[in-house]
């Protein structure tokens, strides 16, 4: 039998054998889309077939957990996973203005003279703009989990619907690492630019690699020996925007002439990956894009000039590329919006990702980082990210490296080998089988030892 589009959504989340889902089916909806719960901790947006959405996120919800009707190992659900996890994933949620930021009059002033503007004038400008923003219910600050929650809830009707006790499925990170730290560094200006040598001692003096951002136009001169002297060192070159304007996505004619020479970027700097400039983006045209994967949604987009969020903290593939989502507070809102030289923030996000095994990803400014301050707090972050790989085994990763490892994961397969279960397929070496189970009413989530057998087959 055919897998259906929402047992996919499970096998590509969690790699598990179809074979152990139930059937799905979604049942017919009519009337508009809407937000609604699955659950205190999942906001949904999409189509609801037995209740009618709300419009906005500041009234209350209706909760669809309630009319999921499970019967004879079949499931019907009153909406569509696909559906929900596309308006999450691509941000359509926010509508169509929600894109079309830089193009109006206040932006494209504000853009024609921020070059002009010094770090203490434009902080001021951008609280203005920001004001109110942690009153916003959705997504939820400081990092949301609504699509990652999804998958979670359908996981657990599965075990429900086909009375399994336990689920294999391929672990989401290599080696039975419990999550996975990116560093990557956004340069912004020639100060910047020249800063890199030291902010890639700082890294290397805590035996993490970053990827470096750069801006191939107009900002900077980019000498091929500055490029060269990063890759030699072990780090990765990802290219930043064009010229860093804010106007990359303003239309589609400007878009695909910029594009071009983006992806020329790409080949001459030996570059994987892509990020806009202030995380702008439209996910429908990132095919365009020729690159392996791009770093620009937010999980939470509340300090970013466009809002939204993609509620994940889990890379996943929007069309050929890899979206590997920025899922903390960057270096520059924490500083000058927050006006916050802690870590707290840092802790406590890195703290619900580890919960969740998820991703932690920075973006870290070396333009930011110059002054002592400023240095002193992200020598405190390279500090607590090195004891999470010591002491909580979260995996240290260059983009490029989390890239390979999930699509090397994508393409593995879970056989059953008679009295036990094997993973094939290139990479496998590092992959380990897990196991999912009913603990409590939730979702619980175990590493088989690679030295224990992966034994009996449905439990």
């Amino acid at each position: 039998m055919p897998e259906s589009e929402i047992q996919s959504c499970l096998t590509t989340y969690y790699c598990c054998p179809k074979e152990f889902l139930p059937e799905f089916t979604a049942a017919p909806h009519s009337g508009a889309p809407g937000y609604f719960h699955l659950g205190p901790d999942t906001t949904c947006y999409g189509h609801l077939s037995t209740q009618t959405p709300a419009p906005t996120t500041d009234q209350p919800l209706p909760d669809a957990t309630k009319d999921i009707a499970i019967k004879d190992n079949k499931v019907q659900l009153p909406f569509n996973p696909s559906e929900i996890l596309t308006s999450l994933r691509h941000e359509t949620y926010m509508g169509p203005d929600a894109r079309s930021g830089t193009q109006s009059l206040t932006a494209k002033i504000y853009y024609a003279i921020r070059p002009f503007l010094p770090v203490s004038a434009r902080k001021h400008l951008q609280k203005l703009r920001l004001r109110n923003w942690d009153k916003r219910p959705f997504p939820r600050w400081p990092v949301d989990f609504s699509a990652d929650n999804l998958h979670d809830q359908l996981l657990l009707i599965s075990l429900r619907a086909t009375g399994a006790e336990r689920l294999p499925f391929i672990w989401f990170w290599p080696d039975g690492k419990s999550a996975c730290a990116m560093m990557s560094h956004d340069v912004e200006t020639k100060t910047g630019r020249d800063f890199c040598p030291t902010l890639m001692d700082l890294d290397d003096s805590r035996g993490i690699k970053g990827s470096f951002t750069v801006i191939p136009e107009e900002r900077y001169e980019v000498p091929a020996s500055y490029i060269d002297s990063i890759h030699a060192r072990g780090h990765e070159v990802a290219v930043h925007d064009l010229n860093h304007d804010g106007h990359l996505y303003d239309n589609r004619p400007q878009f695909l002439e910029r594009v071009a020479r983006i992806n020329d970027y790409g080949r001459k700097f030996s570059a994987q990956g892509f990020r806009a400039a202030v995380l702008y983006r439209n996910q429908d045209w990132f095919d365009q894009l020729d690159f392996a994967y791009d770093m620009s949604v937010p999980n939470v987009a509340h300090l970013d000039p466009q809002r939204g969020g993609c509620c994940t903290v889990m890379p996943y593939f929007i069309g050929d590329i890899l979206e590997i989502p920025v899922t903390d507070i960057q270096d520059y809102s924490l500083f000058n919006i927050l006006n916050d030289y802690s870590i707290e923030i840092w802790k406590r996000q890195t703290a619900l990702i580890l919960a969740r095994h998820g991703l932690m990803s920075f973006i870290i400014h070396p333009d930011y980082i110059i002054e002592p301050r400023a240095r002193a707090t992200f020598e405190a972050l390279l500090d607590h990210l090195a004891q999470l790989r010591d002491k909580e085994n979260v995996w240290t990763a260059l983009p490029r490296e989390i890239n390979q490892w999930w699509r090397e994961r994508a393409a593995m397969k879970l056989v059953n080998k008679g009295s036990a279960w094997q993973i094939e397929g290139q990479g496998s070496e590092r992959a380990r089988i897990a196991w999912a189970s009913e603990l409590d009413g939730r979702l619980s989530l175990e590493i088989c030892h690679p030295d224990r057998s992966a034994a009996e087959g449905r439990a």
